[in-house]
């Protein structure tokens, strides 16, 4: 048998190989369906694991390896559970669980976020803040948030809270 037929053979074996291959075929990451609802990629840290997404409701889980904290500019202190869950439509996730923000001397619970424009609007339900969308562009790290060894890759813009009405 010469390498001409070998050849052939080969090829066929790794295109099924590839067909058929789940890793080759996998889902998306949840930053790529944050993209697809229309969120950047920041609004997520780095490290889910996994999540389930039910595509007819819109209900979500994420997953990470325990709970996940930072400080973004030394002003927000944000933190995600191990699972978080809610429910995405494009430009909107809302009945969040499992992440909050420390504002005072008090965690309350980020409950929804909507895109409007270049914008995001982060509620807590009786008030939210707006910032712009620039900001989410890097997921930012469990413990360092977006000032990770020494290196300050950015400053985190706001709008001032405002009433949720």
């Amino acid at each position: 048998m010469g390498l001409e037929s070998f050849f052939p053979k080969i090829l066929c074996l790794f295109l099924l190989f590839i067909t058929f291959t789940p890793s080759f075929a996998g889902k998306p990451t949840a930053y790529e369906v944050l993209e697809d609802y229309n969120f950047p990629v920041g609004i997520l840290p780095k490290g889910v694991l996994d999540y389930d997404l039910e595509s007819s409701t819109g209900k979500f889980s994420a997953f990470f390896n325990g709970s996940c904290s930072f400080s973004l500019e030394g002003s927000y202190q944000l933190k995600y559970k191990s699972t978080i869950k809610g429910n995405i439509s494009r430009g909107k996730l809302s009945s969040l669980e499992g992440v909050s923000v420390k504002l005072l001397f008090f965690w309350v619970d980020i409950i929804e976020v909507s895109r409007h424009g270049d914008s995001l609007d982060f509620s807590v339900g009786i008030a939210g803040a707006g910032f712009p969308i620039d900001n989410f562009e890097e997921s930012p790290q469990c413990g360092c948030g977006l000032n990770c060894n020494d290196v300050k890759i950015r400053k985190i813009r706001t709008n001032l809270l405002v009433s949720s009405s």
